[in-house]
């Protein structure tokens, strides 16, 4: 019986409360697609007997239901409940095929219970048998035993019995996106011609709708990648804290990726990366782990390329002991403007799912974003920095070109005062104030030098490491012994002639504290000292006002001074030296060239 064109599906009150009437781009299936189901649903149906135009109802009604919604799981779920209620089966399932197109990325089941599927465990991964042929040749099949089908690989166990077979592939804008499945036909009966030709019609409106679901996933999908990269953004020029920053890196990383875990790595000094911020479930496993620049991933990653692994656990390349928990995996280079500031890894557990193509272009170019918004976060840091240091520069300058002058003036009007006074105590006290004001005008040239260092240089630098000593000291002392510094030593002494500078400071004061007896000790570390050739050095002075070395002590300690500066410059000008004893106090001077 011939069937005139089958026309669009009746409009009524309830189709426009259609969930895609909600959403700018993704309103309605084009016009032209629906026009090109509906003219291949009338080609399909021609010359077949009324009893197929009889369910031509029951076929629109499927097809609107097919295409309700944008959501691609929830529409292979729908589609699957779809075709078994229209073909009467019992069982339905969709293979999606996988980007290499000879196996399943993923296999959506209708009528199989949830305990069932577990007692079932893993899903088929379309490689052989049946569903394996049905990849290789996409084609419909209908079969009345599939277990005595040729291509047959048995059921897994615990796997519910199944006789009739339908299968049919769904194809999306011409490509072949999977396969649609249908068994046992409710009583037992086999799948006609009338349910081979529904299923196709239905099968090609389920690929518009799963054209339309993957298009809006997508959208979805760069939508999510893009507020990750602005919160990293966002995060990384906020100022806060560089580790927290990192962190967030990871964070976002491991959300929009999906990974068991989310670590960014830096170059370190020896070679390789070190994992500096991580976003996992255990985190302290990973953190500060140090992958070798032996890795041939490291080199990889170094030079700017991407690796992405199917198995981290079993890849050669990947050579770090954190890798046996993981197994696909993106490895990421954060690199901007040429220069490669670290990487981004993301792996997903063992056995998971492999990152798609769409998933590792979006990662990458987040990758790339988060490198920018590091090296724009440097750039700030470095320009707050260059802001601090112009200030500190400012008030050094104020301080030695102002204040220090001031002092100056007001010193020499003291000695003039001192000089015309004819009362010897306020020439007393007149001179008092007038060393006073020079221990005072070395503080705060002392200061002057300090602003003058950067904050990066503080922590390990030799004023630091001189306070140090010095505190430490005052604990067996009893009390704190002053202190001056003359010049920039952060920055003129060496580092070798700094530790023995330390070394010679800790004698000293262990000689004072042991044997001097002392009530007042003065420290002076002097980076412009003029040494005996002529030449600038450093000069450390100790001074104390105990009770002195007497004639024929002990002078071991001071031998082990003389030994350290002869070691760096030699005997020409570079002495430890005492001041005598018995009551006067002593001075050690230790001197080394810079």
């Amino acid at each position: 019986m011939s069937v005139p064109d089958v026309p669009p599906a009746p409009s009524d009150q309830s189709d426009q409360s259609d969930p895609r009437d909600s959403k700018d781009l993704w309103d309605a299936k084009d016009t032209e697609d629906e026009l090109e189901a509906a003219s291949q649903a009338a080609r399909s149906l021609q010359g077949l007997s009324t009893e197929l135009t009889a369910r031509v109802p029951q076929l629109l009604e499927a097809m609107r239901s097919v295409g309700t919604g944008l959501e691609l799981h929830s529409t292979l779920d729908r589609i699957c409940e779809t075709a078994a209620e229209l073909a009467g089966a019992r069982y339905a399932a969709i293979g999606v095929v996988d980007e290499e197109g000879d196996g399943l990325s993923d296999f959506v089941t209708y009528g199989v219970t949830e305990e069932s599927a577990a007692r079932i465990g893993r899903l088929p991964d379309g490689r052989k048998g049946l569903l394996g042929a049905l990849i290789r040749h996409p084609e419909s099949v209908r079969l009345a035993d599939l277990t005595a089908d040729p291509r047959f690989a048995g059921f897994p166990a615990h796997h519910p019995p199944m006789r009739t077979f339908l299968g049919v592939p769904i194809r999306v804008q011409g490509e072949i996106f999977g396969n649609l499945y249908l068994t046992e036909k409710v009583g037992g009966a086999e799948f006609n011609d009338y349910d081979l030709h529904m299923v196709r019609v239905l099968a090609t409106e389920a690929g518009i709708a799963i054209g339309n679901a993957r298009l809006y996933e997508a959208a979805r999908q760069r939508e999510r990648w893009i507020d990750g990269s602005v919160a990293v953004t966002t995060a990384l020029l906020s100022g806060g804290d560089a580790d927290d920053a990192l962190t967030v890196v990871a964070e976002q990383a491991r959300h929009l990726a999906a990974s068991a875990a989310g670590m960014v790595l830096l170059p370190v000094a020896e070679g390789g990366l070190e994992i500096v911020a991580v976003s996992a479930d255990d985190p302290t496993q990973s953190l500060g782990v140090i992958i070798p620049p032996e890795s041939p991933v490291i080199a990889q990653l170094l030079d700017g390329e991407a690796v992405f692994v199917n198995d981290a656990a079993s890849d050669p390349r990947v050579i770090s002991k954190l890798a046996a928990r993981y197994g696909p995996s993106m490895l990421l280079p954060l690199h901007s403007g040429g220069r490669v500031l670290g990487a981004l890894v993301t792996p997903r557990a063992r056995g998971g799912k492999q990152f798609t193509e769409a998933e590792r272009t979006l990662a990458t170019q987040f990758a790339s974003q988060a490198a920018l918004a590091l090296m724009m976060a440097e750039a700030q840091r470095d320009r707050e920095r260059l802001a601090v240091y112009e200030d500190r520069d400012r008030i050094a300058r104020d301080l030695h070109d102002l204040v220090i002058q001031r002092l100056f003036a007001t010193g020499m009007m003291l000695e003039s005062a001192q000089r015309t006074s004819a009362v010897p105590e306020v020439q007393t006290g007149v001179g008092r104030a007038v060393d006073e004001l020079d221990v005072t005008i070395q503080e705060i040239r002392t200061a002057i030098f300090a602003l003058q260092q950067g904050p990066a240089e503080a922590p390990s630098g030799l004023r630091t490491r001189v306070l140090r000593e010095i505190n430490m000291a005052a604990v067996p002392l009893g009390f704190k012994p002053a202190y001056r510094f003359v010049g920039a030593i952060d920055t003129l002494v060496g580092e070798l002639t700094g530790k023995n500078l330390i070394a010679a400071l800790r004698e000293a004061l262990s000689n004072a504290f042991r044997h001097a007896r002392a009530a007042r000790i003065e420290v002076v570390v002097d980076a412009t000292a003029t040494m005996p050739d002529g030449t600038i050095g450093v000069r450390l002075s100790v001074a104390d006002d105990g009770v002195g070395i007497p004639k024929g002590g002990r002078r071991s300690g001071l031998r082990n001074l003389k030994r350290r500066a002869e070691s760096l410059g030699g005997s020409s000008g570079c002495e430890a030296g005492i001041g005598e004893g018995g009551g006067a106090g002593t001075t050690v001077v230790w001197e080394a060239p810079l």
